[in-house]
């Protein structure tokens, strides 16, 4: 490559041959490189290090808080579930829609059966069949 220069003291143009210059690589540079590398690789590494737990803490409080309004909107939910189930139980309510939506009545307290469950039998005891109750069998 030929660069024309002027010569500061007499003005004239010289030409300068720069074809025959080798640039060596200065081994100094790549270890300067290195230590900054390593250097900058060692100040995120610690940021990070430094900076984790305190993300962890708040992912950990945003997440304790949603389950907190969680729980209190299902507590709500349940407290209005139990007084709906309260209000269907309702005997008399029942009644209302019996007789109102459906037309039954009470029945009259001379035609009402009620049904009993046998209670537990004691050991050794046994139930009387329809067949004992009326006497033996008769061929």
């Amino acid at each position: 490559m030929r660069v024309e220069s002027v010569d500061p003291v007499v003005g004239i143009p010289k030409s300068i041959d720069n074809s025959q210059v080798v640039r060596e690589v200065d081994p100094r540079s790549s270890r300067d490189l290195f230590w900054l590398l390593a250097l900058v690789a060692v100040l995120v590494g610690g940021l990070t290090l430094y900076a984790w737990p305190h993300f962890q803490l708040r992912q950990t409080s945003n997440a304790t808080e949603q389950m907190a309004r969680e729980k209190e909107r299902l507590i709500e939910e349940n407290r209005k579930l139990r007084l709906e189930k309260a209000t269907l139980e309702n005997l008399r309510r029942v009644e209302t829609i019996a007789a109102r939506d459906l037309g039954l009545s009470a029945p009259d307290p001379a035609r009402v059966v009620v049904v009993e469950s046998p209670g537990d039998v004691p050991d050794g005891a046994r139930l009387a069949s329809r067949r004992e109750a009326t006497g033996p069998a008769r061929n």
